[in-house]
């Protein structure tokens, strides 16, 4: 192809060619580089956590109250005074666009490093032997190349079974933001290649020819994938993002191979195929596994078919028996495909596993200690056994998919329900002093069973955790029926060394609060008028009232001031402190917001203050 004009030299050409091999396998070092050093940090910390001795802060002189303790300035505190800089700047810093798009510094840095790497190694060294600068000749199929060779990279962080995630510690649904960002590079740079291809002077380049079609098709594929991936589309329009992303990538992929088969750049196509494929023979080979009894491997089917069940007029509760052999940590999620819910059979969803994988909550030695036996059991935690026995999930409807379900859910109907995961991280919380998590909605699916798992570390003399709290906002009171019974179990099981702080916010309207007074069981049953969220509430008084009866438990009309709720929790802290967000865009924003300069800043870790960590979990796959 490149002896097609008479204007290039022989000599372009061989230097155009080895910079082809040359320039995108030196991309591949660069970014080969920069995962292993993330990886170093992310298993040091994590080895770190893992196996640090455990600093107990706990003395006779904290019995008074908190605020009379002078810390003094240590200089022996500055490495860890770095860090926290590193952590505010990096991760609470952050760009907003709108009132929902939001990157962090370091997602900035990572784009904005990525785009210079390839746009330099697009344009350094094009001026031609006859002095031309930026010759089009050098830049036009170089700018290519570079874009093709970053396709198995691409793919690779698509998926959910990938190296990177391996390397890193880092897992898949963190990386999407890196796959995203990647693609929408590589398709500016497939932009600029097409303005080259036209503007470059070819005699014998047609519309014509195959590989300028093949070329064109996939340019236009990945157009309407870029289009469909943008986060409105994807927030509103799931279904649709994800079958115009499956069958554009495929239509772009191909065509790319075809249109650059005649020349260096298709054995950068290929391994995406490969990829993608060993991913979902990954993936089916886990639903066989998890999934036994739909495949015959064992009697008994129809066992793990899912119930519904409606709790809310936008939430809906999912709960099926899990596998034995199926085993996850607090905050991960699993894929659900539901075939006669979904438009097609395989369809796969992401919800945060709701329920805690421990015999925590069902021991006879906490039946023992709790005094009541059996009738305890029946009468304050019954539906609460699900929380540990079963894989539950809370699913906010919206369309769709989700509304087909919550149409289920109304008449209380059984599903067939394949299971794929679990995915996604899991903070590993024990080595912190103080815990505070921060939930809204059901982004309790992942506080509750982080908050279980912190007091099953504590009772297990795993964790020297002295405090963890508890703050969630809910729209309407009768929202508190979800976990109650868990939330009054885990009260009670929390051993004396460790203060558990549970305030619940009712951000509804006013004629909303009054179910608060249904809660505490205080209401005349005979009463008119009665709501829907009023009637839940009264399902179970005699939880309800538990609930609020105990210590430490608190229950306010109005939206959480978190900025003062963190801010009061970090001047109480010492030590080792962790903040877990699960909510809305609003909710964490206000949650980094909080964590930001000087609260957990330099100037407060060398006064003894605490190391905050902010883990952040955001609503939906978008």
């Amino acid at each position: 192809m490149f002896s097609e004009s008479s204007q290039v030299s022989k000599a372009d050409i061989t230097i155009v060619t080895q910079d082809l091999d040359k320039y995108p396998q030196q991309v591949w070092i660069f970014i080969g580089v920069f995962p292993l050093v993330v990886g170093c940090f992310q298993w040091g910390s994590h080895i770190h956590s893992k196996f640090a001795r455990r600093r107990h802060h706990e003395s006779d002189e904290e019995t008074a109250p908190i605020h009379n303790i002078q810390y003094k300035f240590s200089l022996r505190r500055i490495p860890l005074a770095i860090i926290n800089f590193y952590r505010v700047v990096a991760f609470r810093w952050t760009l907003e666009i709108g009132k929902s798009y939001t990157l962090n510094m370091a997602e900035v840095f990572v784009t904005m490093a990525y785009i210079a790497l390839l746009l330099t190694y697009a344009f350094i060294n094009t001026t031609s032997v006859e002095g031309q600068k930026l010759d089009v000749f050098y830049w036009s199929n170089r700018i290519a190349v570079l874009a093709s060779s970053q396709f198995p990279i691409v793919t690779a962080l698509g998926t959910k079974n990938n190296l990177v995630s391996l390397v890193t510690g880092i897992s898949y649904d963190r990386l999407n933001y890196i796959h995203r960002m990647m693609a929408r590079t590589c398709f500016m740079l497939l932009c600029i290649h097409g303005v080259g291809e036209v503007i470059y002077p070819s005699a014998q380049k047609t519309s014509n020819d195959d590989w300028v079609q093949a070329g064109t098709i996939a340019l236009i594929a990945f157009a309407v994938v870029i289009v469909v991936s943008l986060r409105p589309v994807r927030s509103n329009l799931y279904e649709l993002f994800f079958y115009v992303h499956f069958i554009g990538v495929l239509i772009f992929l191909v065509a790319a191979y075809f249109h650059t088969n005649g020349i260096f750049g298709s054995y950068w196509i290929w391994p995406s195929f490969v990829v993608w494929g060993l991913d979902r023979f990954i993936r089916v080979v886990r639903l066989v596994v998890f999934n036994h009894s739909y495949f015959g491997f064992k009697s008994g089917s129809g066992t793990m078919d899912a119930t519904t069940e409606m709790l809310s007029e936008d939430i809906v509760r999912v709960r099926l028996r899990r596998p034995p052999h199926f085993h996850w940590s607090p905050g991960q999620a699993a894929y659900l495909i539901m075939p006669s819910v979904s438009t097609l059979p395989f369809e796969a969803h992401p919800f945060t596993i709701a329920s805690f994988d421990s015999s925590l909550l069902s021991t006879a030695e906490t039946e023992d200690q709790l005094g009541s036996g059996e009738n305890y059991e029946t009468q304050v935690l019954g539906s609460s056994n699900s929380l540990w026995k079963e894989l539950v999930f809370l699913v906010n409807v919206h369309g769709g998919f989700t509304k087909k379900l919550k149409e289920v859910a109304a008449t209380k109907g059984t599903v067939k329900v394949f299971v794929d995961g679990p995915y996604g991280p899991s903070a590993d919380l024990g080595s912190y002093d103080t815990s505070v998590l921060v939930a809204g909605g059901s982004g309790i699916s992942y506080t509750l069973p982080v908050l279980l798992s912190v007091i099953e570390q504590v009772r297990k003399g795993k964790s020297s955790c002295k405090r963890v709290v508890f703050i969630w906002s809910i729209r309407q009171a009768g929202y508190v029926q979800w976990i109650e019974e868990a939330l009054i179990k885990a009260v009670q099981l929390a051993p004396p060394s460790l203060t558990v702080s549970i305030r619940i916010f009712i951000t509804g309207s006013p004629s909303t609060t009054q179910s608060m007074e249904e809660v505490s069981g205080l209401s005349n049953p005979t009463e008119k008028n009665v709501t829907f969220e009023q009637v839940v509430t009264r399902k179970s008084p005699l939880t309800s009232s538990m609930l609020l009866s105990l210590r430490g438990v608190k229950m306010e009309s109005g939206r959480s001031d978190l900025d003062a709720l963190l801010k009061e929790e970090v001047s109480m802290a010492s030590g080792r402190m962790s903040v877990s967000v699960c909510g809305s865009h609003g909710i964490a924003r206000a949650v980094r917001h909080a964590l930001r300069f000087p609260v957990s800043g330099p100037s407060s870790v060398l006064s003894g203050g605490p190391s905050v960590t902010l883990y952040v979990e955001s609503f939906g796959y978008a």
